[in-house]
């Protein structure tokens, strides 16, 4: 009966184990992320801790990467200060976090063309949609930044709400 009961626990302690590796929710306890830095020429996006740069990633852009967003559907990621202001963690593409576009001067800048100025700009994963194999664009998404899922997670844990980020041409 012990070895019976002994078994029972080893095989509940694995599966617990097993539950938590595979979570797409990450924890960070490192310094805290200050600032996020895009260079959109240079695919470059870094994390960074005031001056100190903690992390570095490459990434895609939107269909039509060269210039500042404008209007809706553009293809274009807007280049500016904005701030994080949301976070998906049910996106469709894995895990995402939202820049504060459009601000009051895209929005009046839109108006007075007389378009919209499009909205759900994210710091995103691939999902299910991107297969690295066999259909891989660059620069495929409608306006957001895409890294894969694997550094998104970590993306995820390390950036709050509030955080600024910079994206430069």
């Amino acid at each position: 009966m012990r070895i019976f009961r002994f078994f029972i626990l080893v095989l509940g302690l694995a599966a617990l184990s097993a539950c938590g590796s595979s979570s797409k929710f990450r924890t960070y306890n490192g310094p805290e992320v200050t600032q996020i830095v895009v260079f959109k020429g240079e695919r470059t996006m870094h994390l960074m801790h005031h001056r100190k740069r903690l992390k570095s990633y490459k990434f895609d852009l939107g269909f039509a990467p060269v210039g500042h967003k404008q209007f809706e559907g553009d293809g274009k990621t807007p280049e500016g200060v904005y701030f994080i202001d949301r976070r998906n963690p049910e996106s469709r593409f894995h895990l995402s976090i939202g820049l504060s576009y459009p601000n009051e001067r895209d929005r009046a800048f839109a108006e007075a063309m007389g378009q919209k100025p499009g909205g759900d700009i994210f710091i995103h994963g691939r999902g299910p949609f991107y297969n690295l194999k066999k259909n891989r664009k660059p620069d495929w998404t409608w306006g957001c930044i895409s890294v894969s899922d694997r550094e998104m997670e970590e993306i995820y844990s390390m950036v709050a709400t509030g955080t600024q980020i910079v994206v430069m041409p």
